[in-house]
């Protein structure tokens, strides 16, 4: 049974961090993520949820966590784990997690999802957020959709997806891009996202998925939408809800405050000297160590040096410009692990 440690009940409008946990990889992610929400918001007076999909028919093989060690170390850092069954999405598509763990949520009360691959970097309460104008990463790339000749163009397959739920479509265009570039159409990377009311925006956000899923438009017949669904649909839930692309000051999350690293060997590839220092400093308590070691790319990357051969390769002012290529030229080096 976890123990679930309630934070304060003072705030006046009290935000909730979300992020997923699970056996394997995101056991081990969830820990840093922890630990560095905590040094970054010693004085955060929210709570700190991580969402566990509990085993079902969706699931073939336990999606709980698997080291006890895990479980004791996220309540030392005064983490709530709450489980949720997985009615839609689960083994099939595991990122549907961050779609259905928002039912855990209180209704009414703002909330930030993050991937649980994120890195806290400094203080939430710097962010200027407004809760009722939601948003999410910008940092992304033109990975959906992918054109074929002879097929819908970039427009025809985007407005297929607000017709079919009523949506404008116009309005959620950036009309200082080019007509036909990806960055015209409201797109964002699903590493993290907020609003006022995890209900309103869950289940829409569910709705919205397994309708495209399952009844998708004619023009996405060429369209793979695993494992692409959830950055699909949530512009058409944000657009819907009143947010957007601007709704939230660039240089914060994914910036001053955040770090989405997506996996290990990213991070010390293209992230600051201050970004991977906290990282260091973080993972370096004994406590800590013993148990994320555990997951041999953490021990190999942070704690057997790995990570900073992967940090020689690159020029932090002159990365690649498509993470493929960072990725590709990792896997040469075999730098790549998972």
């Amino acid at each position: 049974m976890h123990k679930q440690t309630k934070g304060s009940t003072e705030m006046p409008n009290p935000i909730n961090v979300l992020a997923i946990v699970q056996g394997g990889r995101l056991e081990f992610e969830a820990v840093i993520f922890a630990a560095s929400f905590r040094a970054a918001n010693p004085n955060f007076e929210g709570r700190l949820i991580f969402a566990e999909p509990q085993p079902g028919p969706l699931w073939r093989s336990n999606p709980k966590i698997r080291h006890d060690e895990v479980i004791d170390l996220l309540e030392d850092f005064d983490a709530e784990i709450i489980p949720f069954e997985s009615r839609y999405f689960g083994e099939k598509y595991p990122y549907g997690n961050k779609i259905e763990a928002l039912k855990v949520l209180p209704e009414g009360e703002n909330f930030i999802f993050f991937d649980t691959d994120t890195l806290h970097t400094g203080p939430l309460s710097d962010v200027p957020f407004d809760f009722d104008k939601p948003s999410a990463s910008m940092r992304r790339e033109g990975t959906w959709p992918k054109l074929e000749l002879y097929g819908p163009n970039y427009a025809q397959t985007w407005k297929s997806l607000y017709d079919k739920f009523g949506l404008d479509f116009e309005s959620s265009l950036d009309l200082s891009q080019p007509d036909e570039y990806w960055q015209r159409f409201l797109y964002f990377n699903a590493g993290f996202f907020y609003y006022k009311c995890p209900k309103i925006f869950g289940e829409m956000f569910t709705k919205f998925a397994v309708e495209t899923r399952d009844n998708p438009p004619d023009e996405l017949v060429c369209q793979e939408l695993n494992p692409w669904l959830d950055q699909v649909v949530l512009p058409l839930v944000i657009h819907a809800l009143g947010g957007g692309r601007d709704a939230l000051p660039a240089g914060y999350l994914d910036g001053e405050t955040t770090c989405h690293y997506r996996l290990l060997q990213l991070l010390y590839a293209r992230e600051s000297d201050r970004v991977v220092e906290i990282l260091e400093t973080v993972t370096a308590p004994n406590k800590i160590k013993k148990v994320i070691k555990n997951y041999d790319p953490i021990k190999r990357m942070i704690y057997q040096s790995r990570g900073h051969k992967a940090r020689a390769m690159f020029d932090r002012d002159n990365l690649p410009k498509r993470e493929q290529k960072m990725r590709n030229m990792l896997k040469k080096s075999n730098l790549w692990l998972r």
